[in-house]
């Protein structure tokens, strides 16, 4: 049989590739059910938290929050808020990092669940700048942060729940029901805004006063669901293993500093690789919404309707790459989206640039679609990447790194460059991200056949 070391594997820990779980210690049937189903709805609801948002930022925020910048400066500054959180994705991945890998997956879960439902919460009833001038968009950065900090904490225990508990050879199958909640959060988000402004009338002044809010306010509802799933599931047996070993030995460890000591090269080398997934993440969810109602002159309506509809093509690539990634790798699957990234980027806008609905339509979905391509085989990918004793820290900023790189760059970058330049800067930049993912992809080592 042949041996396949785990990341940093000069740690004794080393398993054979394909060695399956002890006995009695991985649920099979309705049990591994209830763990992809817990996944999923925690990562939607923590992911519609963060769209509603994005959906916000192109539609509300600018005349809300900043009315004395003008269209374009507001619409920057807007933008600017959404990045902030990818600033904060990091520092979340640290913290929530350090006690997902200290004292379990699903306590931490539970907390960031929580602290997203709560500023989610608190945005929804924040008065605007006509109320508190200048106090309101202090605030709205403030509570943005903490939506950022949640989510960074989020993602790597969503996924290690999932990836720690799947069978060998089916862990790109069972690591993608957390990555399909931005894509169902996407859907939920533009419909809610959708049904709010058809209600309520998208262009009049209750939708501006509070209109808007009601995605914000219902959130809570959501997190009540997500609390009790994920109050179901146990703890998984893969950490539940390390930390015996662990207690058994008197170790206490700092994955954190573990993390970046015995792992650097891969933290970087995953972030880079996943840079150009978060900036198509950013421009299909977020700044495609603005583009269309501030610079093509679509209707919101019309606008929404396509975002639900791409998220559908969004959910299919990201199953089918995910269960592709286990028959050829994870690494082959996301060189392939990044590949499609460099040409489609510099394609995208003389596209959209036409006018066209229908362009519009086939800009959203191509995009989206690419991103989900890379966003199935990650799931299993940065799990996989890391040892166990600090594998939610690692995960975590591989992936809020990259966050970071295609996330909170862009967003504050494609405002002015449009304006100055055309679209077709926007593409240039993104096409130089798309290079870089390329770059970091082609160093990474395939990781489907290591043992967790």
């Amino acid at each position: 049989m042949t041996t396949v070391s785990t990341p940093g594997a000069h740690e004794p820990s080393a398993v054979p590739a394909g060695t399956p779980a002890p006995a009695g210690t991985a649920p099979t049937g309705p049990g591994m059910r209830r763990v992809a189903v817990a996944s999923c709805i925690g990562t939607t609801i923590e992911f519609y938290d963060f769209f509603i948002y994005g959906t916000a930022a192109a539609l509300v925020f600018p005349t809300v929050f900043f009315p004395a910048l003008g269209a374009t400066a507001g619409t920057v500054a807007s933008f600017a808020t959404f990045a902030v959180a990818f600033i904060a994705r990091p520092v979340g991945a640290m913290l929530f990092g350090h006690f997902g890998d200290r004292i379990g997956r699903k306590k931490t879960l539970v907390s960031t669940l929580l602290l997203m439902g709560v500023a989610t919460l608190l945005i929804g009833l924040l008065p605007g700048a006509d109320t508190i001038g200048v106090a309101a968009p202090i605030l709205l950065v403030a509570l943005r942060f903490v939506q950022g900090f949640a989510v960074g904490g989020e993602w790597a225990g969503a996924t290690l729940l999932t990836a720690e508990y799947a069978p060998p050879g089916k862990r790109g199958m069972y690591a993608m029901f957390p990555q399909l909640g931005p894509a169902l959060a996407f859907a939920l988000s533009s419909g809610t805004f959708l049904f709010t402004g058809l209600a309520l009338g998208d262009t009049n002044e209750a939708f501006l006063t509070y209109g808007w809010r009601i995605p914000f306010l219902l959130s809570i509802v959501l997190v009540l669901v997500g609390l009790y799933v994920r109050l179901a599931i146990e703890e998984t047996p893969v950490f539940r293993a390390e930390s015996a070993a662990a207690a058994s030995e008197g170790k206490r460890t700092l994955p954190f500093l573990d993390a970046l000591r015995n792992q650097t090269k891969e933290i970087l080398l995953g972030a880079g690789a996943l840079a150009i997934m978060f900036a198509f993440f950013y421009m299909g969810t977020a700044y495609l919404t603005s583009y269309a109602t501030t610079t093509l002159g679509f209707d919101r309506p019309f606008v929404l309707v396509v975002g639900i509809a791409s998220s559908l093509v969004f959910g299919a690539s990201i199953v089918l790459s995910a269960l592709y990634s286990d028959r050829v790798g994870r690494r082959k699957v996301i060189m392939i989206s990044c590949g499609f990234s460099v040409v489609w980027a510099v394609a995208l806008f003389p596209l959209l640039d036409t006018g066209s609905p229908i362009a519009f339509v086939v800009g959203m979905m191509v995009t989206l679609a690419i991103f989900g391509i890379a966003y199935g085989p990650c799931g299993a990918l940065l799990p996989e990447m890391f040892h166990t004793r600090y594998r939610y820290t690692g995960a975590g900023l591989a992936y809020n790194g990259a966050g970071v790189l295609g996330g909170a760059i862009p967003p504050i970058l494609a405002a002015p460059l449009a304006a100055s330049f055309g679209g077709i800067a926007i593409g240039i930049m993104l096409a130089v991200l798309g290079v870089l993912s390329i770059a970091c992809t082609a160093a990474l080592t395939e990781t489907r056949d290591r043992a967790l």
